[in-house]
């Protein structure tokens, strides 16, 4: 009996030592804790891309990031002039809480990497006729000054609009803006019998022009709130009126980012290294790399095959709807036709003395016949002669001057067709803003080397395929919300991200595809 427990105890330890060094020599290969990580690429650092990646970077995947710039941002960015960054893309922050959510998820505060202000003042608006109206945050300080602007009808009309936009996006915003791109009965399912009042109270079958012409009596009322159509890109005559819910978005308020819009970006860019992503500038993608319908890696300029289990693409989709990156990428999404891409623009961006107008942070002077504006770029491919030009005056705060009586640093914009212009068609438009700020009283004064200019054929050849589109496909018609791709596409383990893809386009939105695209990473690679 003892000889049997001596050889039973031997035979315990000799278990538990070849277990204790079964285990170490695991530990030393990698271990059950450590198994080879699942490994994203994400192509383009702009605001999309930088979300996914943070996303999934937050999750303990390995993350690549390849941009073709040698900065972060994407349509965000700055030119310099004399040694001073101006904002040449988005100037408007709102929906900051997408960000702080992004940041909150890996441990960080965005107000330490984003200082903000919150704007009292959303925009000013002038017209021909020597009009202004300011709009604010404030909902009562908006019906006051439209009272005093165009009456007491039209500043009751005002209070249900606003009332109205906010019902519209408390509607949407989980069930839609939120959500992976759902078709009408999709949407109809995920908000149910009762919330199909809702649903229907947003209006997609009216346009928005037509539906503000029924709230408000004066004109000039109405060409302001149908300007929010072209934050996406759209004419106000055939967008739904569903797009109300972009003036609630401003209402909930808008935001001074210190050092300009691409401090954002610039802060994405840098959490998401703290977090682990590998960030590559100027390394252009040239091909996506697939083996047996699905994506395996991507090559870039150099040659380099990339490897990764899956691959985010956050460029314009049209991209990879030319076959830009490849057949296989080619026949991953739908091609979009020509005649039915978004708005472009003319801007400017200059070191300029102002006088004359009193300018706000954001200031838009209306054109004389809104109609014939959206005509001759839908319809006739041309730039109106008359204009509505909005400007940012980045050196101000709400409506102060700059203490500095210096040359101020102005973004000018103006709506084009996606397609290229002659250098008469584009004098000639410059002309005719000049002329439109003129019989507003706005002088700017400036010297040739202190103003950039960006055409539709510049903007084409930063964002490849696009002809200078820049907002991917246009929001008109009541199906135009669901035209968007969402996150997958046909090519198994290729996602998309970015202003062209749902939920639109806009620093939030975009910002909301990258996260939408990460979601559906994790789920179909069974991260969670």
């Amino acid at each position: 009996m003892t000889v049997f427990l001596v050889l039973l105890a031997m035979t315990v330890f000799l278990v538990l030592l070849a277990m204790t060094v079964f285990l170490a020599l695991f530990a030393m290969m990698g271990g059950l804790h450590r198994m080879p990580r699942k490994h994203v690429i994400v192509v383009g650092a702009g605001i999309g891309g930088l979300s996914a990646a943070l996303d999934l970077s937050a999750r303990g995947v390995r993350v690549t990031v390849l941009e073709q710039h040698g900065h972060p941002g994407g349509k965000m960015r700055q030119i310099e002039i004399n040694g001073r960054g101006i904002d040449s893309g988005p100037t408007v922050f709102t929906m900051r809480w997408i960000f702080d959510d992004l940041f909150s998820e890996i441990g960080l505060d965005f107000d330490a990497h984003v200082p903000l202000r919150e704007a009292d003042l959303l925009a000013r608006h002038g017209w021909g006729d020597g009009s202004q109206l300011d709009l604010f945050a404030d909902v009562q300080r908006s019906v006051e000054a439209i009272g005093a602007f165009s009456g007491g009808e039209d500043a009751q009309a005002y209070r249900n609009f606003a009332r109205d936009s906010a019902k519209i996006f408390k509607t949407l915003d989980l069930s839609f803006m939120r959500a992976q791109r759902p078709s009408p009965p999709e949407l109809a399912a995920r908000v149910g019998l009762k919330g199909i009042p809702d649903l229907l109270a947003t209006r997609p079958f009216v346009t928005l022009f037509d539906d503000l012409r029924k709230r408000f009596r004066d004109p000039r009322l109405v060409q302001l709130f149908a300007r929010y159509s072209t934050y996406c890109g759209s004419s106000p005559f055939r967008a739904p009126a569903t797009l109300q819910l972009i003036a609630h978005a401003e209402r909930a308020g808008v935001w001074y980012v210190e050092g300009g819009m691409i401090r954002l970006a610039r802060a994405l860019a840098d959490a998401a290294m703290e977090n682990g992503v590998a960030i590559r500038y100027l390394e252009p993608v040239t091909r996506l790399l697939t083996y047996d319908g699905r994506i395996t890696g991507v090559q870039l300029a150099n040659g380099e095959p990339l490897m990764g289990d899956a691959v985010v693409f956050n460029g314009d989709m049209a991209a990879l709807a030319e076959g830009l990156l490849g057949e296989d990428a080619q026949r991953a999404v739908p091609k979009l036709p020509r005649d039915r891409r978004s708005l472009s623009a003319i801007t400017w961006s200059m070191l300029a003395r102002v006088s004359g107008f009193p300018l706000a942070h954001h200031t838009v002077l209306f054109g004389d016949d809104y109609r014939e504006e959206f005509d001759a770029i839908f319809e006739q491919q041309r730039i109106s002669d008359s204009p509505t030009v909005y400007i940012c005056a980045q050196d101000r705060q709400d409506d102060a001057a700059p203490e500095d009586s210096g040359p101020e640093r102005l973004l000018a914009l103006i709506n084009a067709p996606a397609r290229a212009l002659s250098e008469s068609d584009i004098a000639r438009a410059e002309d005719n803003m000049l002329n439109v700020l003129a019989r507003q009283g706005l002088v700017l004064e400036h010297a040739p080397t202190e103003c950039a200019r960006t055409t539709p054929s510049d903007f084409a050849g930063l964002f490849p395929a696009t002809d200078g589109s820049l907002y991917g496909r246009p929001t008109h018609g009541w199906m135009g919300s669901f035209s968007r791709p969402g996150s997958r596409t046909r090519l198994e383990g290729l996602y998309l991200s970015g202003g062209s893809v749902h939920p639109g386009a806009g620093v939030p939105m975009v910002a909301m595809s990258g996260r939408l695209a990460a979601a559906c990473v994790r789920a179909d690679l069974g991260l969670g």
